[in-house]
């Protein structure tokens, strides 16, 4: 994926000059300090950047302002040195536009019993200030993060690093801009939703090209850039021709999609969109279904959603975007439910697509191979072939309910199929979802998820929750804690709330 900006979060410290400047002094070296330790910790994802200490009404505006100006600002983190009077970050707080995170935390980690005096009790207060600040984020009823703990604790500074990975999604999920190539699949409901709705909530351009605009940027990329492309996928995977094919036309078919993926790159690259989606029914002059060409265009940073599902391609997107630079990262990817295996002990949900499930999950070696497609009435289109890699992950449904958004995060394992599925073209992964089987499937289905999910094995339940929280919508999280009894109520709970 082509890397983002270098972020950087702000820490802005509270304090006032009731104790002098002495006292300011240490409050300054205190903070940079800390600063310095969180940044050489290799736990941070971004860096952090030290601001002068915040003591009036004025500066604080200020300063949150700036932030608000500074495109590489990615968020900021608060702390209380001292007692800093609340009413002073009011207005501050009332025009802050990125995301907030309050580190409760204090200099030193123990009581300096045989030293500790008034002075120290006034300069180290900690626990007095960031109350009085925490009082009036709640009454105001600001979103954050709070992370409880010294600054030098692994725990802390994995919550700190946690949260850094929600707010790059908060602050790009506004740059999001989704490309629909035609409409939706008819008379699919879940895959439907409000856009304009979704433009206000999260900030995401949905546009739709018909398919021939596109298709002009594919019919004219250069024969040479085709052949380059395609020998590049023949060297890179292993070609798996079951004989329904030549050799010859095999690689014709495979050349094809590399000219899809070339002429879309160009057009999404032209006009900045960051996903797309695709529908069979719709594909104009098309040859194939864009089938390898999206799952190599998935695997560079693109969100990806099938017939038409924007909702999933911008989420794709937003987990991408969250995940780009983990070290280690194992992948994310559009997945489907398609079918069970409901053998006892043996139970779980086979996931795949038609074509397009992203090769950044897959595990070992990955083929191409070209087979009969029944929908969308083309050429046998080409596509990626592999099984994913085992391990835990997350599975996001965003789903519009007329009057509101709802995100649904579903815990799941993956693993391995009892058995080879050799007779099946396509890409594949397999999943139980948490707490069980039973439990975690009618908790979907209660909830309403949809069949498309955006998958990831490096995002947390809890980051993805924090960005659907910060968007202001409902969050339903299905894990190793849910039952349906509580689920219903969580449900009512959430219609009442968000209406």
């Amino acid at each position: 994926m082509k890397a983002l900006k270098k972020y950087k979060f702000w820490f802005l410290t509270g304090s006032q000059d009731l104790y002098g400047d002495e006292c300011l002094k240490h409050v300054a070296a205190h903070s940079a300090e800390i600063v310095e330790y969180l940044n050489n910790s290799g736990t941070l994802p971004f860096e952090i950047v030290l601001k002068p200490t915040l003591i009036t009404n004025e500066v604080i505006r200020k300063t949150f302002n700036e932030a608000n100006l500074d495109k590489d600002c990615a968020g900021v983190i608060t702390w209380m040195h001292t007692f800093s009077p609340a009413k002073s970050w009011i207005i501050g707080l009332k025009e802050l536009k990125k995301p907030l995170l309050h580190l409760h935390t204090q200099f030193n980690e123990e009581i300096p019993y045989d030293k500790i005096d008034m002075d120290f009790m006034n300069e180290n207060q900690s626990a007095h200030g960031d109350r009085e600040y925490a009082h009036i984020l709640t009454r105001m009823e600001i979103p954050r993060t709070t992370v409880v703990g010294h600054w030098k604790n692994e725990d802390v500074q994995n919550k700190i690093a946690s949260w850094m990975t929600t707010a790059i999604g908060i602050v790009e999920s506004s740059n999001i801009r989704v490309l629909r190539v035609a409409d939706n699949m008819r008379n699919v409901a879940v895959t439907e939703g409000d856009k304009v709705e979704a433009q206000i909530k999260f900030g995401w351009e949905i546009d739709t090209y018909s398919v021939n605009d596109i298709f002009e940027y594919v019919n004219g990329i250069d024969e040479a850039d085709v052949n380059a492309l395609t020998d590049e996928m023949y060297e890179k995977y292993d070609i798996i021709n079951t004989g329904l094919h030549s050799d010859e036309e095999f690689r014709r078919h495979v050349s094809e999609q590399a000219r899809i993926e070339l002429g879309f790159e160009k057009f999404l690259e032209e006009k900045n969109y960051h996903a797309i989606v695709t529908h069979f029914d719709d594909l104009g002059n098309l040859m194939q279904l864009p089938g390898l060409a999206i799952q190599r265009l998935m695997e560079k940073g693109y969100g990806f959603g099938a017939e038409g599902d924007w909702k999933v391609a911008a989420m794709v997107r937003l987990m991408k975007v969250m995940t780009a630079g983990k070290k280690d990262a194992k992948g994310t990817s559009m997945l489907e439910d398609y079918t069970y295996n409901l053998v006892s002990g043996k139970e779980g949900i086979l996931q795949s697509h038609m074509l397009e499930i992203c090769p950044s999950i897959a595990d070992g070696k990955i083929g191409i191979r070209v087979e009969p497609l029944s929908m969308g009435n083309r050429e046998d289109p080409a596509r990626l072939v592999f099984t994913a890699k085992e391990g835990k992950g997350i599975a996001a449904s965003l789903i519009d309910l007329g009057t509101r958004f709802r995100l649904i995060i579903s815990k799941v394992n993956c693993r391995k199929t009892e058995k080879e599925m050799p007779n099946l073209p396509v890409a594949t992964s397999f999943w139980t979802p948490e707490p069980d089987f039973y439990t975690g499937t009618e908790s979907w289905l209660i909830a309403g998820g949809a069949h498309h999910t955006a998958f990831s094995y490096d995002l947390t339940a809890e980051q993805l929750g924090a960005w659907g929280e910060a968007m202001g919508i409902e969050v339903v999280y299905i894990d190793e804690n849910t039952d349906i009894r509580s689920l219903k109520q969580n449900l009512m709970l959430g219609k009442a709330i968000y209406g």
